[in-house]
């Protein structure tokens, strides 16, 4: 071999490792998210949004260099979680963002190898998802919301608001959320308050009418809604229904209370999606789930609704109004 060909080799050698490195900057990353909420739903578009820009400013730009492959399962339906679940699977997309514990589960019936990192999960353990939350050891993991003595809290308030409270419906799904993780919480937190928690089991809009009616034949209630997507897709109904009967109601998420509501204690959703993103960027430059701890939600905000509380007869604490982050009258 000449020298010039000799030299020729050598720089092609020494570009390979530049080229192959410019190749992978260049690779578009593949992401798909699974939602648990309606695509037209103005949160889900506020979470997507807060999602983007928490990828955006750890240098990953929809378009450039990743692409997000986004399906909406709200409501209920595990059939159509599965169907949804099983079809971004088939796309092999590098990581998924999945936003609620029947979403997650749906997930985790189709791989046990592709990352998963969860949002607006209430019992990661409980559910199966983690091993532990300092080391969750497979596939999954995320942000979770609440540990189960919250309940406390949301009793609290309620009793705090409507001093003459006896009884509290603990509305929820089992099939869509953590029920017993909540009810065994609340029936032991609810005694020192002077409240006897009634379990309300609701799958569907006749379930959700029919409880609430029933319940509302005894005085002194109120009904407590801890986090479940089923019941947030339902929420104008259930927020009619506090109305017309006459029931103080606190709920997981200010979302409630925005579409009148009385009051709510939880996590920023919004807030949570854009961390959701610093998980999603760790696992795309090479972590593994197992070894990424489940983090808890730092923050934390109550919103109280003084227009409702009116037309309930309501009066509001000062020591409640001094707490809320936010008052919509």
């Amino acid at each position: 071999m000449n020298r010039r060909g000799f030299i020729t080799l050598l720089g092609g050698a020494a570009a390979w490792p530049l080229a192959s490195r410019a190749q992978q900057a260049d690779r578009i990353r593949r992401i798909a998210v699974l939602s648990p909420m309606a695509e037209d739903d103005p949160e889900t578009k506020a979470r997507l949004s807060a999602f983007r820009q928490g990828l955006e400013k750890r240098g990953w730009s929809e378009g450039r260099n990743v692409s997000i492959d986004i399906r909406f399962a709200p409501g209920s339906s595990a059939d159509r979680a599965q169907v949804l679940a099983k079809e971004l699977i088939a796309l092999q997309p590098e990581v998924i963002l999945a936003q609620s514990t029947p979403v997650v589960a749906a997930l985790q019936r189709e791989t046990r190898t592709i990352p998963i990192v969860f949002s607006n999960i209430a019992d990661p353990i409980g559910s199966g998802f983690v091993a532990s939350l300092p080391r969750p050891g497979g596939n999954i993991t995320g942000l979770m919301l609440f540990e189960a003595s919250v309940t406390g809290k949301w009793l609290a308030m309620l009793k705090e608001i409507a001093p003459r409270l006896e009884r509290v419906a603990l509305v929820t799904n089992p099939k869509t959320a953590p029920y017993n993780y909540y009810l065994r919480a609340a029936e032991s937190l609810s005694s020192s308050l002077g409240i006897k928690v009634v379990p309300d089991l609701v799958e569907s809009i006749a379930d959700i009418e029919r409880t609430i009616e029933a319940f509302a034949r005894t005085p002194n209630g109120g009904l407590l809604l801890p986090p479940d997507m089923n019941t947030s897709v339902h929420r104008d109904l259930i927020i009619a229904l506090a109305a017309q009967y006459s029931l103080p109601a606190v709920y997981w998420e200010r979302l409630f209370v925005a579409a009148g509501g009385l009051m709510s204690y939880g996590v920023d959703f919004v807030d949570m999606s854009r961390q959701a993103a610093s998980y999603v960027d760790r696992i795309l430059r090479g972590d593994k789930p197992a070894d990424l701890p489940v983090q808890a939600a730092t923050k934390f905000e109550t919103t109280v609704n003084l227009k409702t509380a009116k037309a309930l007869g309501l009066t509001v604490p000062p020591g409640l109004l001094v707490a809320a982050d936010e008052v919509i009258e």
